[in-house]
């Protein structure tokens, strides 16, 4: 019963705005005080959680996608989008879609992804006569992917919190995570055809080379990680500090948008939010101390095997209730609640925590667009200068195919347990 109520003084906190690191930290400290368990015990496994590898490559992935955020990356993956399918039916659309799916393995973050790319992209979709609530969908939902496709920041936050390694994570979303483009590309031009909207102009030859050759700086950037890392040469943290390294190169003598005078403001920014993180997963580690001792996941356990569930319907009742939360809780936020209450049951009901981990990460995509607090909504509202309300229309559809995309990742576990077995067998 303490714990029922402990849980509903969170969910209180974090819907009247307190932040979400004070609120984790307030509950776990005054739960313990109040179960007289040992608070220094607790602070050094809290602490603890920060003594990873992988938490440095937050710092880095966060101040690689400040550089690229600035430095005219998407503009050129967006034009070598165009230059293969900007021609097609609705081929602007798919251009968002294609252009959002390479800035998503830049990025690692689904807001900037979408802010960077719904700059650029909705002002030309509007131009061309696209709907406007259709655009804000697209990219909205686009937008999402990238914490899906790796390298991705919730990844590692997911990482962090379960124990889990970074680099199989960033492997298990890679199917998924062009499944899902697949899927919105495919509803983009499907609806794009029905309704008539125009196509781009074809590239010369010459023009389509000459966009090609300009993108590859920018597509250094996920290679060198993906190279690092399941090359062996280097770990997830170097890998990501050689993210930033090239992905400054790139911005400032590739594409010439930053200069020295930038670097340090942009560094400060990142260093901010990556302080900011800090103290999440500091406190989701206290968090997570409270939890395994009070009894809440062997409660959760004995429920569903009592009920004898199915994997797939025990993570169906979950994706409800993080829907839910997502609903009137940052997605990050539900992230960070949710792990630490159900990782220790995963294993008594086989389910992989690779596996959790995808299926969490869509349903934090579909908070990044469910009202009132889906921060995609407000991001596109305020780039398009449009009503909240024609945001919320024009992601509708694309909420429908998440979720329907959801039920697949769910039924499906190969989706995201091929590639990982695949390499480390």
């Amino acid at each position: 019963m303490l714990s029922v109520v402990a849980l509903a003084v969170l969910l209180g906190l974090l819907a009247f705005g307190v932040p979400i690191f004070l609120a984790l930290g307030m509950v776990s400290v005054g739960m313990l005080a109040l179960e007289g368990r040992p608070l220094f015990d607790a602070a050094l496994t809290a602490i603890s959680g920060l003594n990873s590898s992988a938490f440095v490559a937050v710092l880095f992935f966060v101040i690689a996608a400040k550089f690229m955020e600035s430095g005219g990356v998407a503009r050129v993956l967006i034009e070598a989008a165009e230059a293969w399918v900007g021609w097609l039916r609705g081929g602007i659309g798919l251009v968002a879609v294609l252009g959002t799916t390479f800035f998503a393995s830049v990025s690692g973050s689904s807001v900037v992804t979408a802010m960077t790319m719904g700059t650029l992209l909705i002002p030309i979709m509007v131009a061309k006569r696209y709907d406007r609530h259709f655009a804000l969908g697209t990219l909205g939902a686009a937008g999402t992917l990238g914490i899906l496709i790796p390298p991705s920041l919730s990844m590692i936050l997911y990482g962090l919190v379960a124990n889990e390694s970074v680099a199989q994570l960033f492997l298990a979303g890679v199917v998924p995570g062009l499944l899902q483009a697949v899927i919105l590309g495919v509803f983009v031009v499907l609806y794009s055809r029905r309704k008539g909207y125009v196509s781009g102009e074809r590239p010369s030859r010459e023009e389509f080379i000459a966009r090609n050759v300009r993108a590859v700086p920018a597509l250094l950037i996920p290679l060198v990680v993906f190279v690092g890392i399941y090359g062996g040469y280097t770990s997830v943290a170097e890998s990501a500090a050689l993210a930033a390294i090239v992905s400054l190169g790139v911005a400032m003598f590739a594409y010439r948008e930053i200069h020295g005078r930038d670097i340090f403001s942009l560094i400060t920014d990142a260093v901010k939010s990556a302080g900011a993180i800090t103290f999440i997963v500091m406190f989701a580690m206290l968090f997570a101390h409270w939890l395994t001792g009070s009894g809440v996941p062997t409660a959760i356990v004995d429920f569903a095997v009592g009920k004898d569930l199915e994997p797939w319907q025990f993570l169906l009742y979950l994706s409800v209730i993080m829907i839910v939360l997502g609903t009137v809780l940052d997605a990050i936020a539900v992230l960070l609640i949710v792990t630490p209450i159900v990782l220790p049951t995963l294993a008594g009901l086989g389910i992989d925590r690779l596996h959790f981990g995808i299926v969490l990460i869509v349903n934090m995509e579909i908070a990044f667009l469910t009202p009132p607090l889906g921060l995609n909504l407000f991001v596109l509202s305020n780039i398009a200068k449009a009503p909240i309300a024609e945001t919320i229309r024009g992601v509708a559809p694309f909420v429908a195919l998440l979720l329907g995309f959801l039920l697949i990742v769910i039924s499906f576990p190969e989706l995201s347990l091929w590639l990982p077995n695949a390499f480390y067998g």
